[in-house]
């Protein structure tokens, strides 16, 4: 209906209208029903006005007939009409609850018509309790996904007829966004919520909303009492609102726990409001519970907990059960503070000795080694008034202890800390990692239409679908298409209802959910195109988008020959499904399947056939190549020389360092790219070319071949074409599950992004790349060590996952993890302190000697540069240090021991000189 005048928005014929009487009742009733159409809000409120009941009821039928004809109409005409109907609807249903239902509707949402003085007139014509009524259904109503405007409706209805403010979480919510609005001179904050009769009621009750306190943390001006903190103290200085109820409120939302913003609003507020020590001492057990919160939070509580407790407010037992909770942080200033804590307390009051050396003992497990030896200062200080009782827990507590502290621990307690029981006595450490992991089987084919419809719509509801899942529900559609189509289309029906498929969007890559294509082609909604119609520019492909990548573009090719197939050939199966969950594909199988369709005369898929080539592995044994051999179709040939030649060749990757300003070593510039600000070490391949010829020169099909062009160290090198919101995803990595260095290669950037940009997410695939199948090589530690250096913690936890699965299957390079870790924290794309969180990490799973293997080679590049040491090197040597002794590692570092004769006491100097020692024996 988008351009058509409003006068010409009719009612449909269908739709009678009847009056209980001619003459002006009708005439009433049409001019309200022509307002409408031409979409003339101000009118509307004398028209109902001059209808009486039934009239109203009357045009009911017509205004909702008009209202499901204009639902997907968006047009200003189309706009303007929608409004005239919100008003006469509401207006014309006498009953408050029909009333609300209309107002409250999804397609009524605009705040303009919200704000129209029209409605307002509307409403306030109405009876009193009608008013009352539809303002409380509406102040109930869920909010809608992009705003609520009906406030204004309501507010207007509460201030005039004086009933109960409404205190839903959307009108409050409105409520604390509406004192932001306005413009020019304004009062403060404090004066507006003085001056509101709802603020009373309301503001108790903004405690209890979510995700609010980035827009209540927003300063208004620099006037005093225009920040909410501020205004909500002042008001309980004043005895506007109650004081400790408030206080109790703040509490019992930091309890709760939420966003961070959350949490640093609600301590601001309490902070504000400047609990005395007798009302902290009041609510001890509603704080100490906050020692487990967010950071700030957990440090509030300790500094009232600890100021309480020196001023003899608290119980002496507090002082443990804080430490028991604190002890265990890994934020080591809230540790030591706590350290602090029982230090003071043991020195005021001797007598508390014994329970404050077994709570400081509490940290001899902290990861920090650091931390450890302040926890093992402070017993040493205290042991002798603590007295020979608490020396039996204290040797237990002390097996907990670093190994470099086990003999100042056993002079202390008297008796030997630590042993050696578990050392290997060759090498002194038994290495504890994982079980080199198996792929799994992908499971069998589905058996049923009904059984590939639920197994669709799992795919399909799934953000992210397994390449498992996606690939035994393409090989099921033709395998079911191949048994009985028509059966397959009805059962796919509701499926394809719930999910109808338009195609792929120009900006979007072709994607598993894009099976629908073949789901439409088997109930012949979707032409049968054949992927090699498009080729050169011969047709339109509706999988291909105008940013496809190559992964996208060959997942594409499978996807729309699947299409014809189902409609055409009919193959009984598809060659390219994989035997594990990784996407590789057995060798003989891949036999098998050639001699199934060699026997029932079928040509396989150009496309299917490719996608099998690449997934199966490098080695097939004497077996399986006299199976292959026996094969007389060309596909069969093809296969046989492919797998007698090893398939495609492995590519080593050439390394490159890239700084801002600089070209490649192949003398290409690079300018104007989005990374041009930062320095990164990337790599570049040469490229397989076609692939190895078959007997009857076939090649790869150009989408194939593009998996494995020839790469450069640039932003572009992942895809052939494509925009910057690319990602690779695990079925990208099981379409070439035995080339786990090419992929590296190719999204090396996705994961120097996780460092160098803190994008989230950019190591998620490690693991899946450390599980797949190929040699490991400088592309993979690279993108491996860019992992151990993520912004994000979850893809530091990715990147250890992956450390250990390649240390597991003896993949992995130590030495030259890590030279590559040096060299990206001398340029500045790895941080030592993320780098050091996540082999402390590593190292805490039990395999110390794998990360010794790693550090050991990177400290001469970590040590030896110029000016201020990074933050987080002396952790990295403390972590050292702790694998060293306890691997038995031997010889000496020049850069260690240089930095041990530096003089000073920084910590840097101290590990450097504790790691010195290590290593001499």
């Amino acid at each position: 209906m988008s351009g058509v005048a409003p006068e010409s928005v009719a009612v449909p014929q269908s739709v009678g209208v009847r009056t209980p009487e001619a003459g002006q009742g009708a005439t009433a009733v049409e001019d309200l029903l022509a307002a409408v159409r031409g979409g003339r809000m101000p009118q509307i409120p004398a028209l109902v006005a001059a209808l009486d009941q039934a009239q109203r009821r009357t045009c009911l039928p017509a205004l909702k007939a008009l209202r499901k004809e204009l639902r997907e109409e968006w047009s200003k005409e189309a706009l303007a009409t929608k409004g005239a109907l919100m008003l006469a609807g509401a207006g014309c249903h006498t009953g408050p609850a029909g009333a609300a239902s209309w107002l409250g509707a999804r397609d009524f949402t605009s705040r303009e018509w919200a704000n129209h003085p029209a409605l307002a007139r509307l409403v306030a014509a109405q009876p009193v309790e009608w008013q009352i009524e539809v303002a409380t259904r509406l102040a109930a109503r869920p909010a809608p996904r992009w705003g609520w405007s009906l406030y204004p409706v309501i507010e207007a209805v509460v201030r005039r007829t004086g009933c109960a403010v409404p205190q839903s979480e959307p009108f409050v919510r409105e409520w604390t966004d509406r004192k932001r609005l306005g413009s020019g001179p304004r009062p403060t904050l404090l004066a507006l919520l003085r001056a509101d009769a709802f603020t009373p009621v309301l503001l108790p009750q903004v405690f209890e909303l979510a995700d609010v306190g980035g827009p209540l943390s927003w300063r208004f001006s620099p006037r005093p009492g225009d920040a909410w903190t501020e205004a909500i103290a002042e008001l309980a200085t004043v005895g506007d609102l109650d004081r400790a109820d408030l206080i109790d409120r703040c509490l019992a939302r930091l309890l709760r726990g939420g966003k961070p913003a959350d949490q640093r609003f609600f301590l601001d507020v309490l902070r504000a409001l400047a609990p005395t020590p007798q009302e902290y001492a009041a609510r001890v057990r509603d704080v100490l519970p906050l020692l487990d919160g967010l950071s700030v939070v957990a440090g509030h509580a300790q500094d009232v907990l600890a100021g309480l407790d020196e001023a003899g407010l608290i119980e002496p037992e507090v002082l443990v059960e804080s430490s028991a909770v604190v002890l265990f942080r890994a934020e080591k200033k809230l540790v030591r503070a706590q350290l602090g804590w029982l230090e003071r307390a043991a020195r005021r009051a001797p007598g508390r000795s014994g329970p404050v050396v077994l709570a400081a003992a509490e940290a001899f497990g902290h990861p920090d080694q650091a931390v450890q030896e302040r926890a093992l200062n402070v017993v040493a200080r205290h042991l002798r008034a603590a007295g020979e009782a608490v020396l039996p827990e204290l040797r237990l507590a002390a097996e907990a202890l670093n190994p470099a502290h086990h003999r100042r621990a056993g002079e202390l307690f008297g008796a030997p800390v630590g042993g050696d029981g578990d050392d290997d006595p060759d090498t002194g450490w038994n290495e504890l990692l994982p079980p080199a992991p198996q792929p799994l089987p992908i499971g069998p084919p589905i058996a049923s239409a009904a059984e590939l419809a639920q197994e669709l719509s799992a795919l399909l509801a799934a953000d992210e679908p397994e390449p498992a899942v996606f690939e035994r529900v393409l090989d099921g559609l033709v395998r079911q298409a191949h048994q009985d189509r028509a059966a397959l289309a009805e059962a796919l029906e509701p499926v394809r209802r719930v999910h109808p498929w338009h195609g792929v969007d120009r900006w979007r890559d072709c994607s598993p959910r894009d099976v629908l294509h073949v789901a439409a082609a088997v109930a012949g909604e979707t032409p049968p195109h054949r992927i090699w119609d498009f080729l050169g520019g011969k047709g339109r492909s509706p999988l291909r988008g105008r940013n496809n990548t190559a992964q996208g573009t060959a997942l594409a090719a499978r996807l729309e020959e699947a299409a014809w197939q189902v409609t055409a050939d009919r193959p009984p199966y598809l060659l390219a499904i994989p035997t594990d969950t990784t996407g590789a594909l057995d060798p003989g199988t891949l036999v098998e399947r050639l001699a199934g369709y060699q026997a029932a005369g079928v040509t396989p898929g150009r496309a299917d056939l490719c996608a099998a080539l690449l997934r199966v592995g490098p080695r097939a044994d004497a077996g399986v190549l006299r199976a292959a051999e026996a094969l007389t179709s060309p596909s069969g040939r093809w296969a046989a020389q492919w797998l007698r030649t090893g398939g495609l060749p492995d590519q080593p990757s050439e390394r490159v360092l890239f700084a801002p300003g600089r070209g490649s070593k192949r003398g290409h510039q690079y300018a104007d790219r989005w990374w041009e600000d930062v320095r990164r070490v990337a790599v570049a391949q040469p490229g397989i070319g076609a692939g190895p010829k078959g007997p009857d020169g076939e090649r790869l099909a150009p989408e194939f071949r593009a998996l494995l062009e020839g790469t450069e160290p640039s932003v572009a090198r992942a895809r052939k074409v494509g925009d910057w919101t690319w990602r690779p995803t695990a079925h990208w990595a099981a379409m070439l599950p035995w080339h786990r260095e090419e992929l590296a290669a190719r999204w090396l950037d996705h994961f120097a992004a996780g460092a160098d940009r803190d994008e989230r997410d950019a190591g998620r695939l490690l693991p899946a790349l450390a599980e797949a199948g190929g040699p490991a090589g400088l592309a993979l530690h690279l993108a491996l060590a860019y992992g151990l250096g993520a912004r994000h913690a979850e893809d530091r936890t990715a990147a250890v996952d992956a450390l250990l699965v390649l240390a597991a299957r003896g993949d992995l390079d130590g030495a030259q993890l890590g030279r590559e870790l040096g060299a990206l924290v001398d340029c500045g794309a790895v941080k030592l302190n993320r780098l050091a969180a996540a082999l402390t990490l590593a190292a805490g799973t039990g395999a110390y000697g794998t990360v010794w293997s790693v550090l050991g080679p990177a400290l001469p590049a970590l040590l030896g540069g110029e000016g201020t040491p990074a933050r987080g090197l002396g952790d990295l040597l403390a972590l050292a240090a702790d694998c060293a002794r306890r691997t038995r590692a031997r010889g000496p570092v020049a850069e260690v021991t240089a930095t041990a004769e530096r003089g000073g006491s920084s910590r840097l100097v101290k590990e450097a000189r504790a790691l010195r020692d290590v290593l001499a024996g």
